[in-house]
């Protein structure tokens, strides 16, 4: 049996892992081969470089993280409260951080992270400011809660990861965090 052929899918999952575990310097194309037991070669069949495939790894990532957050905010079309209710839940509720999202954040220096990074959150931003404006806030209003919702998002995952044991334990800690969380974000301003 030859060395399995493996496609640009596979690499970037491969690659995806080893950014979630060791972060965007463990994206390197012999240490993946290694890992997925292929050769050089396969990786640079699809990818001329580490840059590339380091690229495409940020693409995915990007497509992936959107599209399964999207699913679940705006699955049967609920009042923009709801959708923020389930955005801000599941952040509030996540029993682990996105490790990738995370590793991203430490390689912010990075060109290629920095752009996929200011890609993210303006995307976030620009969503979460839409909701605040479909609850009746200024379009000002609206984009200094979506950073205040988005800061709340990342604080959240800081905290899952490196200081679990501050963050409600049981489901209904949880659930009063959320509604302290929804009532904060909407409230009208002062």
């Amino acid at each position: 049996m030859g060395v399995p052929r493996l496609s640009k899918n596979d690499w970037t999952a491969a690659a995806l892992a080893a950014l979630a575990e060791g972060g965007v310097p463990a994206v390197a194309i012999e240490p993946l081969a290694a890992r997925v037991g292929a050769t050089k070669g396969s990786a640079y069949w699809h990818f001329p470089n580490r840059e590339a495939l380091l690229e495409a790894t940020l693409r995915r990532w990007e497509t992936e993280h959107a599209g399964a957050l999207a699913e679940l905010v705006e699955a049967d079309r609920p009042p923009p409260v709801e959708r923020l209710r389930r955005l801000l839940g599941a952040v509030l509720d996540a029993a682990r951080p996105d490790h990738v999202e995370l590793a991203l954040l430490a390689s912010a220096d990075e060109p290629l992270v920095a752009a996929a990074l200011r890609r993210v959150t303006e995307r976030r931003l620009s969503y979460l400011a839409r909701l605040f404006g479909q609850l009746g806030f200024t379009p000002a209003q609206a984009r200094r809660r979506a950073v205040l919702a988005h800061s709340l998002y990342l604080g959240q995952a800081q905290l899952v990861r490196g200081a679990p044991e501050v963050l409600p334990r049981t489901s209904p800690a949880r659930r009063a965090q959320l509604d302290d969380a929804v009532r904060t974000m909407t409230a009208p301003p002062a």
